[in-house]
């Protein structure tokens, strides 16, 4: 939280209250939003965000207090509400986001708003615990299983494979497999857009061009990713049964093309960096 380094003593209520709050949040969640592949990168963003707080509360040691009591009192009402109607009628969305409000109207009742400005990142950053709601998710994912089923067959139909697609269901060999939502490539669109803006945020090139070049490659390479590993599981299914393609190596894949989506970004990065310097000589 701010102000750690320049003294616990003075913020360890506000500490006290928001583990008393979110403790229970996070052990839920811990115990079955984030055992699942689409929120597991849940508790790296949440070090993240500790890891952020941390590393910018040292910049508030000199700045001025200007307390902002109506307008933090009005945006943390507001969270205490959402969070109350989050925790009572079991809405993840309203629960986990209300931390968003709270966080940010404590600090302007507390601190003001230079306070935020600083510690602008790692709040914004909470959105990427907050599970995504229901209805959003089946618009978002439907039109992506459809593009994902359809670029797999067409790569694996160019590539001599026996296969064929009536929507998001593939055929291939004497095996249907169904395009379901965890292979849509929403969620690692998700988790690669949370693991990418920490890594652009703590490389921090001088060159922008080069900062945006890299945030507006994020969800390409999560798609392209994410149509390999649906390739893959296509051919372990055809290679070696539904219970090869099906099993362990399901959710290993979604895994091992994470990182290697993180590898590619910073492959990405370096090839920026000597195009960047190629033009400054």
């Amino acid at each position: 939280m701010p102000g750690l380094q320049a003294g616990v003593s003075v913020w360890w209520p506000t500490i006290l209250g928001l583990l008393v709050l979110f403790v229970p949040t996070y052990y839920r969640l811990a115990g079955g939003a984030w055992l699942t592949e689409e929120q597991s990168h849940g508790p790296l963003v949440l070090v993240a965000v500790l890891w952020l707080f941390w590393r910018d509360s040292a910049r508030l040691r000199d700045l001025r207090e200007t307390p902002m009591p109506i307008s933090g009192a009005i945006v943390l009402g507001l969270g205490l509400i959402l969070y109350v109607v989050g925790r009572s009628q079991n809405v993840p969305v309203f629960e986990t986001g209300s931390e968003i409000p709270i966080v940010i109207g404590t600090i302007l009742l507390l601190r003001g708003g230079a306070t935020l400005k600083v510690l602008w990142l790692p709040i914004l950053y909470l959105v990427f615990i907050v599970p995504i709601p229901g209805p959003i998710l089946d618009a978002l994912t439907g039109p992506l299983k459809f593009q994902v089923s359809s670029l797999v067959e067409n790569l694996l139909y160019a590539m001599g494979y026996p296969v064929a697609r009536s929507g998001v269901e593939l055929s291939i060999g004497q095996y249907q497999l169904m395009v379901a939502d965890a292979c849509s490539g929403l969620y690692s669109m998700n988790s690669l857009t949370a693991m990418g803006l920490m890594y652009i945020y703590i490389v921090q090139h001088q060159v922008r061009w080069v900062n945006w070049m890299l945030v507006l490659a994020i969800i390409p390479i999560a798609f392209f990713v994410n149509v390999l590993r649906v390739i893959g599981i296509v051919l372990l299914t055809y290679y070696f049964g539904e219970a090869v393609g099906q099993g362990f190596l399901h959710k290993f894949t979604g895994y091992a093309l994470f990182f290697c989506s993180i590898l590619i970004l910073v492959a990405f990065d370096m090839f920026l960096g000597i195009f960047a310097r190629k033009r400054k000589s």
